[in-house]
């Protein structure tokens, strides 16, 4: 996919903070394209239910494993929707204004929630209640599921979801190929894994690969684009990969300390930094990935 600015206009930056989006007035970050949020899908003390990793090793024979009747963050019961929600409001860009070219879409920005399917509705009622007047959903298919604990007991859950929302106009939309060809855009995506080079650190993490697609639909390089809980970071290292600006909040420090060395480590940032910054862009460069293996931008 193709972008109808091939390069970056602004100098992009990666920056991520060990700190609640609450507090975001402080660091001075831009407005956002692209909003993308994985919010807390509050299953309580049955977060790991259906999941091998209720027992030792997967095998309930084992025994309970530590995980049993555990929530997967201490965090998630003080979310509070409406906070984020006016945080996003702040921080989403103002809604273009300008006359958009007969079958194109405007500039304006967008957010994407991911979320359970339950709370669906949820969001989007809330996002109204925000001045996000429209939404669509997404669905993503997975080959797996982690319910296998009650696949002899029901179908179970082999899909994520999330949420489009926008303002007015139809958010910024790219949906070129290389060639320039323009083609339908599905509301439903196949849920690629990533690669043994994306580190997983957190149990709700996101493919980088998926989230790759996504940036590349809604934004142009040198876009902003803002993930108020960051987690694994893995938004902040699609966006960083396609010439993004990129800015993360997460307030656990574990997740934070292992996103800097796994996923964002200093030395793959400044490559790509180095990369899209550069005056003159018009040339492969080889980058180290987590230090060893190399890669090329294009």
């Amino acid at each position: 996919m193709t972008n109808d600015n091939k390069y970056p206009k602004k100098k992009i930056k990666c920056e991520l903070f060990n700190d609640h989006f609450e507090n975001a007035k402080r660091y001075q970050i831009p407005k956002a394209q692209l909003i993308i949020a994985d919010l807390p899908y509050n299953l309580g003390n049955k977060a790991y239910a259906s999941n091998p990793s209720w027992y030792i090793g997967g095998d309930n024979a084992n025994g309970e494993s530590e995980l049993a009747g555990k929530q997967f963050f201490d965090t998630d019961d003080d979310f509070k929707i409406n906070n984020f929600f006016d945080f996003c409001t702040r921080y989403l860009k103002k809604e273009d204004t300008s006359r958009s070219a007969k079958g194109r879409s405007s500039d304006s920005p967008a957010m994407i929630i991911f979320c359970s399917f339950e709370q669906m509705h949820m969001v989007i009622e809330e996002g109204k209640k925000h001045g996000q007047m429209h939404a669509y959903p997404l669905v993503f298919i997975k080959n797996f599921s982690a319910q296998v604990l009650k696949a002899n007991m029901k179908i179970v859950g082999a899909c994520e979801y999330a949420v489009v929302l926008y303002r007015d106009k139809l958010p910024k939309f790219r949906n070129t190929d290389e060639t320039g060809k323009g083609h339908m855009v599905f509301n439903w995506f196949n849920w690629e894994k990533d690669g043994k080079d994306i580190a997983k650190i957190h149990p709700t993490q996101k493919p980088v690969k998926v989230l790759k697609r996504l940036i590349e639909i809604f934004t142009d390089e040198g876009d902003v684009i803002i993930d108020p809980c960051a987690g694994s970071c893995s938004t902040l290292r699609a966006g960083l990969e396609l010439g993004r600006s990129v800015y993360g909040f997460e307030i656990k420090k574990n997740f934070v300390k292992d996103a800097k060395e796994k996923m964002l480590p200093k030395g793959l940032v400044d490559s790509y930094l180095d990369y899209y910054n550069k005056d003159d862009i018009a040339h492969v460069v080889e980058v180290k990935k987590n230090g060893c293996e190399q890669i090329k931008l294009f």
